[in-house]
């Protein structure tokens, strides 16, 4: 039988790759694409498993990819789940100092809120937090009122749902084990199967750059390197103590945001995450990469400390309670776990942005770490756009 043959193919069922998909399909809406997906479901792994929070964009560095597309991605989401009859809530948070020294930062952070857009970002001092939050630790924090939750795995669902409706197709279990040039496009095999396509689309997470080395692209020096993220579930009636979100001042010299607490849209109440490596099986391959060796000796301090509080559970708890101090370690359970892929260059340090590359005929994305669930929308519709007008396609 001949080989199907399709305009675009793109890598990896999570809410990048399908949002991608649909974002094609609304372009361009006799194009023929299919989504692969290596798992037997849609967001099986970063996608489906996070903190469920829609952020307003208040971190991230004014001007980049990053601040842009999460404003944009945040409103095209909550009028997807709209449509979608998705459930969404917008409590707000608060990002909460408890040492002087955090003061400072805190200001910066709404500064940087106020230059990327945001609305009704304000400092509050202890009446109003206790307002908000009534049972919070510090005398002062940085009120975020358009932070949001949502459930990311039903998103991801009705995503393919949208792809399926505008004519595209999702293959689950269908892992790209060789990508060769076919003519002006490209060949993808599966294990005895293979489709044909004119472009390639890569969104393929904690795979991201082994399928970049199977295209035959030329090495950037950097790599996908895995953080395991565990959550804590906290129990009722101990749940009452929070009533949206309660995050830390971020430490700009510390690779990750460190333990808070979220509502989600179910009305659980989890805390964390911590962030420890997850090498598993690849430890070997990856430990030959000199920027994840880079990393280990810089954050070596932090590292274990991690790995301590992910282990420990008095550790953890003394954590969590310097911005809850009423929770005790009767309060939690053991929650759920996601997987973070994040790009390492070769010197060690942590790319920040999100990286689109573009090669001949394919468009790689490299690094989708928060707020890319919330930019989904968002991040599709520039790659997209991008592969459209790079390809010829439509």
């Amino acid at each position: 039988m001949p080989e199907p043959e399709l305009d675009v193919v793109v890598v990896g069922a999570g809410l990048v790759g399908l949002a991608t998909a649909l974002q094609l399909l609304r372009a361009r809406p006799s194009l023929a694409v299919a989504v692969v997906e290596a798992e037997d479901r849609v967001a099986a792994h970063q996608s489906g498993h996070n903190s469920g929070v829609v952020h307003a964009g208040v971190y991230y560095e004014p001007g980049s990819l990053k601040a842009r597309l999460c404003r944009e991605g945040r409103r095209e989401l909550i009028a997807f789940a709209a449509e979608r009859g998705i459930p969404y809530e917008q409590g707000g948070k608060l990002i909460v100092a408890t040492t002087p020294d955090e003061h400072p930062r805190l200001e910066e952070l709404r500064r940087r809120a106020e230059r990327n857009g945001l609305e009704g970002v304000e400092l509050i001092g202890g009446a109003e937090l206790r307002a908000i939050e009534p049972h919070a630790a510090g005398e002062r924090a940085l009120h975020v009122p358009e932070t949001g939750v949502i459930d990311f795995a039903a998103v991801a669902a009705a995503y393919a749902d949208a792809v399926a409706e505008h004519g595209g197709t999702v293959r689950l279990g269908w892992p790209v084990t060789a990508l060769t040039r076919a003519g002006a496009g490209w060949r993808l095999a599966s294990h005895g199967r293979s489709i044909t396509t004119r472009a390639v689309v890569v969104c393929a997470g904690l795979g991201a750059d082994r399928v970049l080395r199977l295209a035959g692209a030329a090495d950037s020096g950097h790599r996908v390197v895995p953080f395991r993220g565990s959550y804590r579930t906290v129990v009722p009636p101990a749940a009452d103590l929070v009533r949206s979100m309660i995050y830390p001042v971020p430490d700009p010299r510390l690779p990750f945001l460190g333990v808070h607490f979220t509502r989600g849209v179910d009305g659980g109440v989890h805390v964390g995450p911590n962030a420890v490596l997850a090498l598993g099986r690849d430890t070997p391959a990856a430990l030959r990469f000199p920027g994840l060796r880079h990393l280990m000796r810089k954050y070596a301090r932090v590292g274990a400390g991690e790995l301590w509080r992910d282990n420990v559970r008095s550790a953890f708890v003394r954590q969590a309670r310097r911005y809850l101090p009423e929770l005790t370690a009767a309060d939690l359970v053991p929650g759920g776990s996601g997987v973070r892929a994040q790009y390492v260059a070769r010197d060690g340090s942590l790319v920040d942005d999100f990286v689109i590359r573009e090669d001949d005929r394919a468009v790689h994305v490299l690094n989708t770490p928060s707020p890319a669930a919330t930019a989904s929308l968002a991040i599709g519709r520039v790659v997209a756009e991008r592969a459209i007008e790079r390809f010829g396609l439509g």
